[in-house]
């Protein structure tokens, strides 16, 4: 193996995924991968280091039709995917109009064909080639809207979805040792254009303020820098404190003192959730920050009000005297939340004085 080998293999081994197994190569090793593709340069790098650790994949590739390049993009993702014995999923974007094109377009379209591409052939994780490179510039574009570290420095390694995982294995590694790494080992890529073009945002950001070489020159600070902004973020989450817990057989209410950030109050969400094995996928985590009141697969009620969070079985069918009704409106205690503490009518004097001590 080279360095860039060596440096992606040891990460990659260091990586954990629990409860599945010890470390993220073995992982990906013994899972069905389905991996982005484009045939620039990231994505190329990739898929022959996936080829270099015997990791299992396919090649799932779009065409934008934006581009003349973009048909010869496709026909080498063919010859690879035939070279290689691989299954390739190619989808067409058309529009008549180019000039409506835009970035959040091009990825709403791009995750919706991965998406469904991996429900429909059962897929355990889709491999993205995110580097260094664009973490920083996501960052960069971050905390030029005034953004908090969960949205600046939140690009992880790995990211639990609804359907398993999205895997970024480049993240730490610059764009410049990838690209080296192809030239050095003679492998045909394309660079688009496009993505230099003043147009996109992003874009912007990578003419103007992250050079090419600077990732490369400073990716060991870079990355221990994300390295502890993640550890003080994930602190954060591990250390916040229900304000009130009950759990009787399978039914739990909890109650969380909510964040500023909607950010932060969507990850003691998923973590609560999770612990009831339910994975949410990003849409309706959206729709939970949207709606502040909602009822996930029938089961779950989920409020946030002004001060706290709520989470507990969704109970129907249930009729409450007035006087209960009252006492909850008087408490502030959200309406999915009432029909579970009626249920349980000495909880709910309980939880009113927690929220008292709160006070």
């Amino acid at each position: 193996m080279n360095d860039l080998e060596l440096l992606i293999y040891k990460e990659l081994s260091t990586q954990q995924i629990p409860p599945k197994v010890d470390n993220l190569l073995k992982y990906l090793q013994q899972s069905k991968n389905l991996l982005a593709f484009s045939g620039g340069i990231d994505s190329t790098a990739l898929l022959y280091l996936l080829l270099k650790f015997e990791i299992p994949f396919d090649i799932a590739i779009i065409d934008y039709n934006l581009r003349e390049q973009s048909k010869q993009e496709v026909s080498h993702a063919k010859e690879l995917a035939y070279a290689y014995s691989k299954t390739i999923y190619i989808k067409e974007f058309h529009t008549q109009d180019a000039n409506k094109f835009n970035q959040k377009l091009g990825r709403d379209f791009r995750y919706e064909f991965f998406n469904n591409i991996i429900k429909k052939h059962s897929y355990n994780n889709l491999l993205l080639a995110h580097q260094l490179d664009d973490k920083l510039e996501w960052f960069l574009m971050q905390i030029s809207k005034g953004a908090g570290i969960y949205e600046s420095a939140n690009i992880n390694i790995h990211t639990s979805t609804s359907y398993g995982y999205i895997i970024r294995p480049l993240l730490k590694t610059p764009k410049a040792k990838l690209q080296q790494y192809l030239k050095d080992n003679n492998l045909k890529y394309f660079v688009d254009n496009s993505n230099y073009c003043d147009k996109y945002k992003r874009n912007y950001f990578r003419k103007h303020f992250n050079s090419f070489l600077f990732a490369n020159k400073y990716h060991r600070g870079l990355n221990k820098s994300f390295e502890y902004f993640s550890r003080d973020f994930s602190s954060l989450i591990n250390n916040a404190k229900a304000i009130f817990e009950y759990q009787c057989k399978d039914e739990a209410l909890v109650i969380y003192k909510k964040f500023v950030s909607p950010e932060f109050n969507m990850r003691i969400i998923d973590k609560e959730l999770k612990k009831r094995r339910i994975i949410i996928s990003s849409k309706t985590k959206k729709e939970i920050i949207k709606q502040q009141n909602i009822v996930i697969r029938v089961t779950i009620s989920v409020s946030i009000d002004d001060k706290y969070i709520w989470i507990c079985p969704n109970t129907k069918d249930v009729c409450m005297d007035k006087k209960f009704k009252e006492l909850c409106r008087l408490n502030n205690i959200p309406k999915n939340t009432r029909a579970f503490l009626y249920q349980h009518k000495l909880l709910a004097n309980q939880v009113i004085q927690a929220l008292k001590t709160q006070e």
